[in-house]
């Protein structure tokens, strides 16, 4: 089974779920409406499926994962939708206090994650300043002057990349090569 791809309209049997057609492709399983049982997910790798009649797929075939890939891109990019970012289990219910030089005046304690909240807003607002920026209609030479600062800007706010949960939710600036 490893080496046969099977295309949506497959027709298969499971020994377990019977007869069966192929619905949908995934990187890593089939997902096979059974006549008797319904709709379920076979890994690719499972062996004891009997293909009785297989259909290729056209190579241009989008796939449900293509096509959620290019709308979550297509809404990063045409959107003020943000995505929930996970801040580290070690902040949470945590506060942070500020001082101010001068005695006289009182510090100012705020939730941590009302703080965390606002980074991931500048983050957010950064990352579709930079996507309007390499579709605008100015010159190369212009984006490139620009898309520095978005990266210094983005270095600037590594020291933040603490509270993160992910690393891939970091602020990532220049790096040496």
């Amino acid at each position: 089974m490893k080496d046969t791809e099977l295309g949506i309209g497959s027709r298969v049997k499971h020994p377990q779920f019977g007869k069966g057609v192929v619905v949908q492709l995934r990187s890593d399983a089939y997902e096979i409406t059974f006549i008797e049982t319904g709709t379920r997910q076979i890994m690719r790798e499972y062996e004891g499926l009997e293909i009785i009649e297989a259909v290729e797929t056209p190579d241009d075939f989008l796939t449900y994962e293509k096509i959620e890939k290019s709308m979550i891109r297509v809404l990063r990019r045409f959107s003020d939708i943000h995505e929930t970012v996970p801040m580290g289990a070690k902040w949470t219910n945590g506060r942070l206090v500020m001082y101010p030089g001068d005695n006289s005046l009182k510090e100012k304690e705020i939730p941590i994650d009302a703080f965390f909240h606002k980074i991931v807003m500048i983050r957010d607002r950064v990352r579709v300043l930079e996507q309007k920026l390499n579709a605008s209609k100015l010159t190369d030479e212009e984006k490139v002057e620009m898309q520095q600062y978005i990266t210094r800007i983005y270095g600037s706010l590594t020291t933040f990349n603490v509270m993160f949960k992910n690393k891939e939710d970091y602020f990532v600036g220049d790096k040496a090569v």
